[in-house]
């Protein structure tokens, strides 16, 4: 089996990102971030290190685990405005009552580099433009850098989220894959993800997928993140298990991860150099 790791394809990702920052004016990147979620707290501390590396600002705009959802939106109203952002992002989990979809919607669609304005999925799903969320892009990059074969294939994604499960779905269809999406509502998942040439697995839920859940020799993506009592992390793949009948699969950590962030920065340089 081969393991899909991501360390070497995200290390050339920042090497082009650097390059095209270099070019033009320095890139900058706004995360909005209201919440005390550490798990959440440490991914945009590791966002702003590595912006860092690459040569592109990074401003945190903590507006605290109690801010009012408006204050939210008018923030990234303001931001969207500001011509010396070029990258706007606003960080999950939010205050109760505070909508990621809707107030996403205030984000400039040249300024979402994490492809989480509705009107960023919708271009997506019309073929048209636009910036996709950083980890279905990663998903794809990682299957390209590894020369998986897309088109007429059968591909599983199990997970509908706007971030990961629909965009992800969209990327897959526009390479000629035939795709399938699982749910919480799919019956007997095994029967469907067993029928799968290549599995994504994007639920957050700790070892969900077992190898009664993959065909032999597929090609099993795993995006999911779920913290352990140990301070450890794991996928939503059961790697032990399934890595006896996967033909290749993406470790947790160390698969997805690094490219997702990668991705990110470099959807930042280039919304810093659009016309």
């Amino acid at each position: 089996m081969r393991t899909l790791t991501g360390k070497e394809l995200a290390a050339a990702i920042r090497a082009q990102t650097e390059a095209e920052a270099a070019a033009g004016p320095q890139p900058r990147l706004a995360v909005v971030v209201a919440t005390d979620d550490e798990a959440s707290l440490w991914y945009v501390r590791s966002i702003a290190k590595a912006a860092a590396g690459v040569g592109i600002a990074c401003d945190i705009v903590d507006l605290g685990p109690e801010a009012a959802p408006e204050r939210i939106g008018e923030t990234l109203t303001r931001l969207s405005a500001d011509a010396n952002v070029h990258g706007l992002m606003l960080q999950t989990p939010l205050p109760a009552g505070a909508s990621a979809q809707r107030l996403a919607a205030a984000i400039d669609p040249r300024k979402d580099v994490d492809g989480a304005n509705p009107l960023s999925l919708g271009r997506l799903a019309a073929g048209l433009p636009a910036f996709p969320p950083a980890t279905a892009a990663a998903v794809m990059a990682l299957l390209d850098h590894y020369e998986v074969e897309l088109e007429g294939r059968r591909a599983v994604v199990v997970g509908r989220s706007t971030v990961v499960g629909k965009p992800l779905a969209h990327l897959l269809l526009d390479r000629h894959a035939t795709v399938t999406v699982c749910h919480s509502r799919t019956r007997d998942l095994a029967s469907v993800t067993s029928a799968a040439e290549v599995l994504v697995a994007a639920v957050g839920r700790a070892g969900l997928i077992g190898a009664g859940h993959v065909a032999p020799g597929a090609v099993v993506i795993d995006v999911g993140t779920n913290p352990t009592d140990d301070g450890g992390l794991v996928g939503d793949v059961d790697f032990d298990a399934v890595s006896q009948v996967a033909g290749a699969l993406t470790p947790v950590p160390g698969g997805v991860g690094p490219v997702t962030t990668a991705l990110l920065l470099r959807h930042t340089a280039r919304a810093a150099n659009l016309p």
